[in-house]
C-alpha cells in the first residue's frame, strides 16, 4: 500500500515544488529528479505485487473523506466563476448540478455506507499505473527541452512554465488515484481534478481560441461528470455499495447493475472523446504538444477507455455492452475516415487517437475474454506509439516551423534520426507484425466470433482507412529531397533522450508482447473471466510475429553497408535540371518539382465524417437512456 501512496502522493509533492522554484536550473533538476523516482516507483509496484492476483487496502478515514470532499467544492466553485467570466454558461450550470448532488449524496446516503477497500492494486491498473509512471513521467522529462524553445517563440506573453509543470505533474497525480481507486467516490474525485487539469492546459496560451477549445472540453467532460454522480448515487441508494469490485462482482453474480454501468460507460465515452463528444479532443490539438501527448492520447484519454475495460464483465450483450460497442465502432470507422483529409499531422494523430479509443471501447463493450485481451493490448501499444508520434511531430514543428505533412518533404535529410523515430512510430501503428495490427487481428477475431457482422465490417472499412492515411504521412518523411541542410543538431538534448527511450520502447514491447500478455493480462482476465474457453491469439502465432518483428529489425543491421548501390539522378517525368529540384517539362518550360498527397475532401471531409457520427452516436446514447428511463418508469 505504501507505495500506491507514495504514486499518489509524490507527484502532487512534486507539482507544488514546481510552483515555487521558478529558475530553469531548479525547474530541470525537480523534473528530471521527480520523473526518475516515479517511474521507478510504477516499476517496482509492478515487481512487488508480480506474483499476486490483486491486494485490496483499507486505507481511508473520514477526515481524508471530508477534505476530498472539500476541494471538490473548491473545484466546482471555481468552474462555476469561470463560467460565468467567460459566458460560458453550461459549464457553470453543470458544476451547478453534480456537485450539489455529489455533495447531499456524501452527506446523507454515503455517509452510513461502510467502504472496506478505498484502494487496490491488480494486473491491470499495474499496466496502467506503468503507462502513467514511465510514459508519462517521459513527456514530462521532453517538455524541459519543448517549452523553452515554446516560450522563446512566444516570448512577448508571461512565462507560465511553472504553472504549466504543476498542471502536469497535478495530472500525473490524480491518473494514479483514477487507476488505484476502488472508492468511487475517490475515483470520482481524482476524474474531476483530470478534467481541470485539462481545460487549464488546452487554454495555455490564453488566447480566445484556446479558451474556447478549454471550455468545450470542460463541458463535455463534466457531462461525464454528472453520468458519473448519478451512477455513485443510484448504487449507493438501491444497492448500498460505493465500491467498483464489488459493482462488478453483483454483475458477474446476474444482479442487475445495468443502469449503473450505462451511467460509467457513458462518463468513459465523454473523457475518451468518443462521438458525439469527439470534438473536444480536436480542439485540444491547440495545446502545446506534451499536454496533447500526455493528456490527450497517452493518458488522460485513457482513463475512459480504463472504465470501460474494468466494467466489461458486467456489459457484453446488454444494453449498456450494446451501447458501448455501437459508439465504439461509430467513432473508430468515421474517425479513421476523417483522419484521411487531414494535412495537419497533430489533427491526424487526434482522428487516429479517436479511432483507436473507439476500437478499444468496442471490444470492451463485447465483454469477451478475446476481446478486453485485444483492448488490453491496444491500450498498451496505442498509449507507447502515439505518445511517440506526438512529440516527435512537436520537435519537427519547432524545427522546421510547421506540423504540415506536406511540409514535412524529404525529412530524412533535414532531421534523418526524427524521421527515423517517426517511421518506426508511424510502423508501430499500422505495418504488420507491429503490435496495434496484433492487436485489431485479436479484435477482428473477437468480432467474428461474436457474430456481430456490422462490427467485422466497421474494423475491416476502418482498418483499410488507416492504411491510407499513415502511408500518405510515411511517403512525405521516405522521400529522399536534394540539397536538404540537416538542421536536427538544434534539438534540445532532453527531447531526444525521451524520443529514443520511447522509440526503443515501441520496439521492446511489440518484441515481448507474447510475455506481457502472459504474465500480465492473462492472469488478470483470468480473475474476471473465471471460464476461459478460447485463447485471444494461439501462442504459437504470437511468438511467429514476435519472431517476424525480430527480422524486420534485425536485416537492416545485417545488410548495413554491404549493398552495391549506385546514385544516379532522380527522374522527374522529364528532364532533370541538374539540381534534382527542377525539370524540363512540356513546352520546354521549367517546373519545381512537387510532391503533393490527396486527401479526398469532397468525400471524407471532417465536417461531413462528424456530422455522421454525431447524429449516429447521439442516437444510440439517448435510445439507450429512453430504453433505462422507460424501464425504471
Amino acid at each position: 500500500m505504501t507505495i500506491v501512496l507514495f504514486l499518489i502522493l509524490f507527484p502532487l509533492i512534486a507539482a507544488l515544488t514546481l510552483l515555487v522554484f521558478k529558475t530553469d536550473a531548479a525547474r530541470d533538476i525537480i523534473v528530471k529528479a521527480s520523473s526518475i523516482l516515479i517511474a521507478a516507483a510504477s516499476i517496482y509496484l509492478a515487481v512487488q505485487y508480480f506474483d499476486s492476483k490483486e491486494e485490496y487496502f483499507e486505507f481511508g478515514n473520514v477526515t481524508l473523506s471530508t477534505l476530498m470532499m472539500v476541494i471538490e467544492i473548491c473545484l466546482a466553485i471555481i468552474i462555476f466563476y469561470l463560467g460565468i467570466k467567460n459566458k460560458k454558461y453550461l459549464a457553470s450550470v453543470l458544476a451547478a448540478i453534480q456537485t450539489p448532488v455529489m455533495v447531499w449524496f456524501e452527506l446523507n446516503i454515503g455517509h452510513s455506507i461502510t467502504v472496506v477497500n478505498n484502494l487496490y492494486a491488480d494486473r491491470f491498473s499495474i499496466i496502467m499505473g506503468l503507462i502513467i509512471g514511465v510514459i508519462g513521467t517521459s513527456i514530462c522529462w521532453y517538455s524541459i527541452g519543448y517549452m523553452k524553445d515554446f516560450q522563446h517563440h512566444h516570448h512577448e506573453e508571461p512565462d507560465r512554465r511553472p504553472w504549466f509543470f504543476f498542471l502536469m505533474f497535478l495530472f500525473i497525480s490524480a491518473m494514479f488515484g483514477i487507476v488505484f481507486s476502488n472508492n468511487l467516490v475517490w475515483l470520482y474525485f481524482f476524474w474531476e481534478i483530470t478534467t481541470l487539469c485539462s481545460f487549464f492546459l488546452i487554454s495555455y496560451t490564453k488566447t480566445q481560441e484556446t479558451i474556447n477549445n478549454a471550455f468545450r472540453a470542460l463541458i463535455m467532460n463534466l457531462f461525464g461528470g454528472v453520468g458519473f454522480v448519478l451512477a455513485i448515487v443510484v448504487l449507493g441508494r438501491f444497492y448500498g455499495i460505493l465500491e467498483l469490485n464489488q459493482m462488478i462482482a453483483m454483475g458477474t453474480m446476474g444482479i442487475n447493475v445495468v443502469i449503473p454501468a450505462s451511467l460509467l460507460a457513458f462518463a468513459g465515452i465523454t473523457k475518451a472523446a468518443q462521438m458525439p463528444f469527439n470534438s473536444w479532443l480536436l480542439g485540444a490539438m491547440v495545446a502545446p504538444t506534451p499536454t496533447s501527448a500526455l493528456l490527450h492520447s497517452s493518458t488522460m484519454v485513457k482513463a475512459g477507455v480504463f472504465i470501460i475495460v474494468k466494467l466489461s464483465p458486467v456489459l457484453g450483450w446488454n444494453i449498456a455492452g450494446i451501447m458501448v460497442t455501437m459508439v465504439g465502432g461509430i467513432t473508430f470507422l468515421l474517425a479513421s475516415f476523417a483522419a484521411i483529409s487531414q494535412s495537419n499531422a497533430k489533427r491526424v494523430l487526434a482522428y487516429s487517437t479517436a479511432a483507436n479509443l473507439g476500437l478499444i471501447a468496442a471490444c470492451a463493450g463485447i465483454g469477451t475474454y478475446a476481446a478486453v485481451w485485444a483492448a488490453i493490448m491496444l491500450i498498451i501499444f496505442h498509449a507507447v506509439t502515439k505518445s511517440l508520434l506526438f512529440l516527435c511531430v512537436g520537435t519537427a514543428e519547432h524545427n522546421i516551423g510547421s506540423r504540415d505533412i506536406e511540409d514535412m518533404d524529404g525529412l530524412f535529410g533535414r532531421m534523418p534520426k526524427l524521421a527515423t523515430f517517426m517511421i518506426v512510430g508511424i510502423a508501430g501503428m499500422f505495418l504488420a507484425p507491429f503490435g496495434m495490427l496484433i492487436s485489431k487481428w485479436a479484435a477482428m477475431k473477437a468480432f467474428i466470433d461474436s457474430g456481430n457482422i456490422l462490427l467485422v465490417m466497421i474494423i475491416a472499412f476502418g482498418s483499410a482507412a488507416t492504411l491510407f492515411y499513415w502511408t500518405k504521412w510515411l511517403g512525405k518523411m521516405a522521400a529522399i529531397m536534394a540539397k536538404r541542410e540537416n538542421i536536427q543538431s538544434n534539438v534540445h538534448k532532453e527531447e531526444w533522450h525521451v524520443l529514443t527511450l520511447l522509440t526503443l520502447l515501441t520496439i521492446i514491447i511489440c518484441l515481448i508482447f507474447p510475455m506481457i500478455s502472459s504474465l500480465l493480462i492473462v492472469p488478470y482476465l483470468q480473475t474476471v473471466f473465471p471460464s476461459v474457453s478460447v485463447m485471444a491469439l494461439s501462442s504459437g502465432n504470437m511468438y511467429i510475429m514476435s519472431a517476424m518483428l525480430a527480422l524486420v529489425v534485425l536485416l537492416p543491421l545485417l545488410f548495413n553497408g554491404k549493398s552495391n548501390r549506385r546514385i544516379v539522378p532522380i527522374y522527374m517525368s522529364g528532364a532533370n535540371l541538374g539540381d534534382d529540384l527542377t525539370f524540363r517539362g512540356s513546352m520546354q518550360k521549367d517546373v519545381a518539382v512537387s510532391l503533393k498527397n490527396w486527401y479526398m475532401e469532397e468525400y471524407f471531409g471532417e465536417k461531413k465524417m462528424n456530422l455522421i457520427g454525431i447524429i449516429a452516436a447521439a442516437a444510440v446514447l439517448v435510445s439507450t437512456f429512453a430504453l433505462l428511463l422507460g424501464g425504471l418508469i
